[in-house]
């Protein structure tokens, strides 16, 4: 009997050390505004490390290309290519809002967004009359998409308030600053941009050679 009562005393002392240690043991950490989601890393996410090769073989097997190719058109310019182009943390913002709010006041949801490759004109001015701060250079260009007849198609938003494909639009002729203007290519932009249409493109963003140097050099 006296060895049951120390085997009851020994086995209470046993769980009250238990639940000191549950409550001393440190609590999972919360989000720091209540009701914040905690968001899983996406799968995209790629190393230091890898980051750094993609770096290196964009400068291996493009960034003399360039070089060559400016110096035949100017070889007393030193041309410095442009190896980033960035947009605030704030712009971004902004910009997702706004294509979120066309695209739902169109009735359709947003499924990507392209960035595309892209090289200022030589010239001062952009047709729309903002200044070119680097002309010649390679940026970029995002453009969102939807689900368009089956299809996932870059989209800007009619006249009429509805999701349109770019493509319809701007066809597949060339219209940079070497091609020869015909009557279609000379009507286009004209005609695109007084109908009452409503682009969603991005561009416009900060870019370097200086006097901001980059994240891998």
């Amino acid at each position: 009997m006296k060895n049951h009562k120390n085997t009851v005393i020994a086995s209470f002392g046993a769980i009250l050390l238990l639940l000191g240690a549950c409550q001393e043991a440190p609590k999972k950490e919360e989000p720091t505004e209540p009701g914040q989601e905690i968001v899983a890393p996406p799968e995209g996410i790629i190393s230091l490390e890898e980051s750094k090769a993609l770096y290196d073989n964009y400068t291996k097997n493009r960034i003399d290309i360039i070089r060559t190719f400016e110096a035949e058109r100017n070889a007393d310019e030193k041309f410095v290519p442009s190896r980033f182009t960035s947009f605030s943390y704030a712009d971004m913002e902004q910009y997702m809002k706004y294509v979120e709010q066309e695209a739902h006041e169109a009735g359709v949801k947003v499924a990507s967004l392209r960035i595309y490759f892209a090289n200022y004109p030589d010239k001062p001015d952009f047709p729309d009359g903002k200044k070119v701060v680097h002309p010649r250079q390679n940026s970029i260009f995002i453009v969102p998409t939807t689900m368009i007849d089956g299809k996932e198609e870059g989209f800007y938003i009619g006249s009429d308030g509805k999701a349109k494909p770019i493509k319809a639009v701007v066809g597949t002729k060339e219209t940079g600053e070497k091609s020869e203007p015909n009557t279609s290519q000379a009507s286009f932009a004209p005609a695109f941009f007084q109908s009452g249409s409503t682009s969603l493109n991005l561009n416009h963003g900060n870019s370097y050679p200086p006097p901001f140097g980059t994240d891998f050099q």
